[in-house]
């Protein structure tokens, strides 16, 4: 009986390492630039959490400037709070941007996918119409908006608040300029299975669009949200006014209450923050998709 000698096993391969790639001077200085534009955005953002935590006597003392409150205090907040203005003003801006979106999503989707796939008499005319929309000012339509706004009974109304601010121009150019890039042969099998156009908009166009949609959903609510003359004429009454137009009356008829008016600064940019943080993903995809800078 032989014996059978095993064959020494071969010896493992060293794993690879790979080298680091040292950064390019390029880079450091667009990384130092990117750093520097974050502070500078986040100091305005940190003295106004600072103040709002200050007690309002220690925050009008302007000749001694300090960053961390000696006597923290949420005076401010409490004080919003127990008015209640504040609260009704949120409420508003809520309803009002919720209202914008929607409509605005819904109409230029709609507006968008037919230049992107039909063909009608007048159609370069009319889209070219849209986009010379992009050059006219918003301030230059405000007397005819407001006209039309008090002959159907709307002022004070949140119809009134939101219709004006539906279907900007430019959201129809960008969400024609993606529907444009999407591929057919996906609408073409989808027709051929029996589905009609309002089908293939819902069922495969919609899907294939999730980020545009919640970048221009999330642009357009926060645009509503800071919009501040077009509520502040429309909306005289103290119960219909958004945060943007409270925060303007509390200053003019308190005075300058800075830690009040930091605190109701810092609560009213709380949800714009929040839904950016949530949908940054969205965003990012969504910008990339279209090619905007």
């Amino acid at each position: 009986m032989t014996a059978v000698l095993d064959k020494p096993e071969a010896p493992a391969a060293a794993p690879v390492r790979r080298r680091r790639k040292r950064p390019t001077a390029g880079a450091v200085i667009v990384y130092t630039a990117a750093i520097a534009l974050a502070v500078v955005w986040l100091l305005p953002l940190l003295w106004a959490l600072s103040t709002s935590l200050k007690t309002e006597t220690e925050a009008s003392l302007g000749q001694d400037i300090h960053w961390i409150p000696r006597d923290w205090s949420l005076e401010g907040y409490r004080t919003l709070f127990e008015r209640g203005d504040h609260l009704v003003w949120m409420v508003n801006s809520t309803v009002v941007s919720s209202i914008v979106t929607v409509l605005t999503l819904t109409l230029c989707v709609l507006a968008a996918y037919g230049f992107s796939r039909f063909d009608f008499p007048g159609k370069k005319i009319v889209f070219a119409v849209i986009i010379a929309g992009l050059m006219v000012p918003g301030e230059a339509l405000i007397v005819p908006l407001f006209d039309i706004v008090n002959a159907l009974n709307l002022s004070n109304t949140y119809w009134g608040l939101a219709l004006p601010q539906t279907v900007p121009p430019v959201m129809v150019f960008i969400l024609k300029r993606f529907f444009d890039a999407v591929p057919r042969d996906y609408e073409e099998a989808a027709k051929i299975d029996g589905a009609g156009h309002l089908r293939v908009l819902w069922s495969v166009i919609l899907p294939l669009s999730g980020p545009i949609l919640a970048a221009v959903g999330i642009f357009t609510f926060i645009g509503s949200w800071n919009n501040f003359l077009w509520p502040l004429l429309v909306a005289t009454d103290p119960s219909m006014m958004t945060l943007p137009v409270g925060l303007g009356v509390v200053t003019g008829g308190y005075g300058l209450l800075y830690a009040q008016n930091m605190a109701a600064a810092i609560l009213g940019a709380l949800p714009l923050l929040i839904v950016f943080l949530v949908f940054q993903k969205q965003i990012v995809k969504g910008v990339a998709g279209v090619g905007l800078k």
